[in-house]
């Protein structure tokens, strides 16, 4: 089950959704760098991590898969989002730079249909960063907010997916490691939380963020020829004296 489009944005107006926003935010935006030029795509519902990018790049999209609705952004000029299935988007191959999945992965009933669909429409050495809720944390056990809702993921689990899906795996980072609770004190220890968490490399972390490059050629696993340690000759058929 996925939250509805208005589920998120409400979500994201909480002064936690806000708090979310900066510290995911600080992850995503690290590994994208600079997309100055560069066309930039965002899947899910990636809006509130696009603002910063949006005035930077060349081009920017947001498509929002029709289980959770679609919204008009930005608020001012023309839109740059879309109502489309995930697995087929209106897009041609090798067509953008730079893909963010948010509120994406953990929702889809096929997440490698979703990865491969992100490499057609990649450049090659495109880049894709990947937000993802950790199973092994608090935030995937709450339903009150939208990383308690669809499939999370362990580590191990995504590498897997990457490498079925010829994506290689840059950068990794674990982020939300606060609860998930609306007070205002204690959100204000969320740095504290992130700092903690982040130098003592904790496990429970809300969230995964990854940094994946597209692959251009599947790795090919090359079997071992055994040889026969005796070399024996090849035989030949004599036919047999005729009876006399």
């Amino acid at each position: 089950m996925r939250l509805d489009v208005n589920g998120l944005r409400a979500f994201y107006a909480t002064p936690l959704g806000a708090t979310t926003r900066r510290v995911v935010g600080r992850s995503v935006h690290g590994f994208l760098g600079s997309v100055s030029g560069l066309r930039v795509l965002g899947i899910g519902y990636a809006t509130p991590y696009l603002a910063p990018v949006h005035c930077i790049a060349e081009r920017t999209l947001a498509f929002m898969p029709a289980s959770q609705g679609v919204v008009n952004w930005p608020g001012s000029g023309r839109s740059c989002t879309a109502l489309t299935d995930p697995t087929m988007m209106p897009l041609p191959e090798a067509a953008i730079d730079r893909v963010i999945l948010v509120h994406a992965l953990e929702s889809v009933e096929s997440p490698t249909e979703l990865l491969q669909e992100v490499w057609r429409t990649l450049t090659p050495g495109g880049r894709m960063v990947l937000v993802v809720p950790n199973r092994r944390g608090i935030w995937a056990r709450r339903e009150a907010t939208p990383f308690g809702h669809g499939q999370p993921y362990s580590r191990s689990q995504l590498g897997r997916l990457m490498r079925d899906t010829l994506f290689s795996p840059e950068g990794w980072a674990e982020t939300l490691y606060m609860p998930p609770v609306r007070s205002r004190v204690l959100l204000r220890t969320g740095p504290i939380w992130e700092a903690c968490g982040t130098t003592l490399a904790m496990p429970f972390a809300g969230l995964h963020v990854i940094d994946a490059t597209k692959q251009l050629y599947r790795p090919i696993a090359v079997a071992q020829v055994r040889r026969s340690r005796r070399l024996a000759p090849a035989r030949v058929l004599v036919p047999a004296p005729a009876p006399g």
